[in-house]
């Protein structure tokens, strides 16, 4: 359990930081990321894009 949720942590941080060239693709804008601002800051979280990221890549391991 705790493998897991650091994998989806990481995910997140990863996926945060590349937000920007993947919104271009509309990966960021799924009904499951959340975005707020927080002291003058926009914060994203963008759960749904990181289950969608994560699954792509489950199925492109499975495959090779």
């Amino acid at each position: 359990m705790l493998r897991w949720t650091l994998t989806i942590f990481l995910c997140v941080i990863v996926l945060s930081s590349a937000l920007p060239w993947l919104e271009r693709l509309g990966i960021g804008r799924l009904p499951g990321d959340f975005r707020f601002r927080l002291f003058g800051r926009q914060v994203v979280l963008p759960f749904a894009s990181t289950v969608l990221l994560s699954l792509v890549a489950l199925v492109i391991g499975r495959l090779l």
